[in-house]
């Protein structure tokens, strides 16, 4: 086939005709375009076939599953991919629409050497893209993403016979049982179930029934316009939204997940937002006592609890900190043996015998609840409060081009592995180390952090501070970091801040 086009606009003879693909959309662990800005339907076609195509090259045996998400484009999104899958030579198992950790679900269940799923994620509308992998239950990463991406835009895609396309019926039904199992709550929840009217609202009120919990329901319309928010628990507008369905129900807690599924949010019966890196230690504790001696990965974004909480030391656990990013993160746990991994984004990775190893919210959501039932004379507050008191930022991201994020932030750790040669301080305390794995994580001598990296989804910079001692010296920390950020012009406005 013929090399895609890089722009081309919409409502002409070439959009409809040749496929268009921006480059930017392949990221380091997954796809991500705005449509049809970015990509067309060609495009996608196109995308297919080099799928397949990498398929073969990887001697990956030629079926896959194929799912897309609750938007009102993914659907033609998804048929344009698998028609240049069939291109391929692949035979193509849909499983209709789905959240994304039951198309991972179905590689398993269907026994599928590979996995599609057209999805935005949490991104707002407007947003497609596709996670996709081989080698269960891990996704593309940099490497093979960046071969994909070759094979694309080098128009490199191979036409072969021999495709079918066959709709598969009951995965949904299926992993809504992998789910619930034999488990069934004997304590009493009330748990608000907050959907934020994407995919999981298909998924996430049957799976609480089904274990005996009672849901207070939470935006569980579909409905593909977002009317009330963006579904995406990191956010601080989901988060309120849920803390104030707490208060005015009354309920023990909420439990929120993103626009695909894989992820979750959690706010106590307080009506206090737990940022996700915080629930994670929380589990991981009550982990730990279950199977001691486990080891957690936690990416760079993540509290310094993990390493550094007396309980889970007690038990014998192991911390070990590692890039962002669901493919990284996957792919660490199941390199390294670990029982689980947690983002400070919400994705959570729990590996046997709680979980598959892949990231999904409503497993998280079962296993919360399961813990409370392990503590029935323990309320969320609770537990957040059994936490050392730690203040940190929400996650904050300024704008920065995709096209020139990466060469921003080389500019930056340089800046700030220099003031940690220099014996300069942040916040008016020595930096202790400067950790590069994933950007620079600045690490003064009590503990305390900040953080910088660059987005891997989105055309943006990541900023995340942690305090062990205040929240003034939480915004002293971020106060010196962004200054350091503030050199770069082509830094934007924040998302949000503290």
């Amino acid at each position: 086939m013929s090399t895609p086009l890089q722009t081309s606009k919409p409502n002409t003879w070439a959009f409809l005709r040749d496929a268009m693909i921006t480059p930017t959309g392949f990221r380091e662990y997954d796809a991500r375009w705005k449509y049809p800005d970015e990509i067309n339907l060609p495009g996608m076609t196109a995308l297919g076939l080099g799928l397949g195509t990498q398929m073969h090259a990887r001697g990956i045996p030629p079926v896959i599953a194929v799912g897309n998400d609750y938007r009102d484009y993914s659907l033609s999104i998804k048929q344009a991919l698998i028609l240049g899958l069939v291109q391929a030579g692949i035979h193509v198992r849909d499983i209709g629409p789905a959240v994304s950790p039951m198309a991972y679900f179905s590689q398993f269940h269907l026994d599928a050497p590979a996995v599609a799923m057209v999805t935005a994620s949490h991104n707002p509308n407007g947003w497609t893209g596709v996670k996709m992998g081989f080698e269960r239950p891990l996704t593309h990463g940099p490497d093979e993403m960046a071969q994909l991406r070759d094979i694309v835009l080098e128009g490199r895609g191979q036409p072969r016979d021999g495709g079918k396309y066959e709709v598969v019926d009951g995965v949904r039904e299926a992993y809504i049982d992998d789910l619930v199992g034999d488990f069934k709550m004997s304590r009493k929840l009330r748990v608000v179930c907050a959907t934020g009217n994407g995919t999981a609202s298909a998924f996430a009120p049957e799976v609480f029934e089904r274990i005996g919990v009672e849901v207070i329901p939470s935006h569980n319309e579909l409905d593909y316009t977002f009317p009330h928010y963006n579904p995406n628990p990191e956010a601080m507008e989901m988060l309120h939204d849920m803390s104030a369905s707490v208060k005015q129900s009354g309920a023990d807690f909420a439990l929120g997940f993103d626009g695909d599924g894989d992820r979750c949010g959690v706010v106590d019966d307080e009506g206090e937002e737990i940022f996700a890196d915080k629930v994670g230690v929380i589990m991981a504790r009550d982990l730990s006592r279950l199977y001691p001696n486990s080891t957690f990965v936690a990416d760079v974004k993540s509290t310094g609890l993990f390493a550094a909480d007396p309980e889970l030391q007690k038990h014998g656990a192991k911390a070990d900190y590692w890039k962002t990013g669901h493919s990284h993160m996957k792919r660490r746990v199941h390199e390294i043996g670990a029982l689980a991994g947690f983002e400070k984004s919400g994705h959570y990775f729990l590996a046997e015998p709680v979980g598959r190893g892949y990231d999904c919210g409503l497993r998280v959501a079962v296993e919360i609840c399961k813990l409370m039932d392990r503590n029935p004379g323990l309320k969320m507050s609770d537990l957040r409060r059994a936490l050392p008191t730690t203040y940190a930022t929400p996650t904050m991201s300024p704008h920065a081009a995709d096209t020139e994020k990466y060469d921003i932030l080389d500019r930056l750790v340089a800046r700030l592995v220099a003031k940690h040669a220099a014996g300069e301080t942040i916040a008016g305390r020595p930096i202790k180390e400067v950790v590069t794995v994933n950007g620079a994580r600045v690490i003064l001598d009590n503990g305390s952090w900040g953080l910088v990296r660059a987005s891997s989804n989105t055309p943006n910079l990541v900023v995340v501070c942690e305090s062990a001692e205040s929240e003034a010296e939480m915004r002293a920390i971020f106060k010196d970091i962004d200054t350091v950020i503030r050199t770069e012009p082509g830094v934007g406005d924040y998302d949000q801040m503290i």
